[in-house]
This record gives structure tokens, sequence and C-alpha cells, in this order.
């Protein structure tokens, strides 16, 4: 036998072990299912959440990122928080 049939019964070897092979869980039904944006909008919407973009200096940003970090919660819930107390006092 050539050196070349043997590389290519090696090749047909691994091609029909990787089509017996089971689908990964990241991947199968075992995989969660993400909303898609207009599920997650509803969702949103349901919760009363309205989106609302602003434009603010780069430092002020890091302020909100590292509060969040020290917080243990997302940016959305600190950005609440803070303009919840603004408003407030």
């Amino acid at each position: 036998m050539k050196k070349t049939d043997l590389y290519k019964n090696e090749g047909l070897k691994i091609s029909g072990q990787m089509k017996q092979a089971g689908t990964p869980d990241r991947f199968g039904s075992a995989a969660t299912a993400a909303l898609s944006r207009r599920d997650q909008r509803k969702q949103e919407q349901q919760q009363g959440l309205v989106a609302f973009a602003v434009k603010l200096d780069g430092e002020l940003v890091k302020q909100i990122h590292a509060l969040a970090e020290a917080r243990q919660t997302g940016i959305n819930e600190t950005v609440a928080d803070l303009l919840t107390r603004g408003l407030a006092g």
C-alpha cells in the first residue's frame, strides 16, 4: 500500500468518526435560546424600560463603570440609581 493511500484511509476514518460524533452541548438542544431583539424589546417594554441614548465624557463613563463594578450591578441599574438620586435632591 502506498503512503498516499494510508493518508487517504486515515482521512476517511477521521471523517467517519466526525459524522458519528454528537453535537456539542453548546450548539445542540442543550444550548440556551437567546432572545431575539424583537422579543427582548417586548420584554423591556413590559417592564416599562425605554432606550435613552446620552453622550457622556469618557472619564464620567469610567467612573460609572467602576461604581457599577464595585456595587456588582449592571450599568443600567447604576445609571438609573444615580439619576433617581440626582433628580430627587
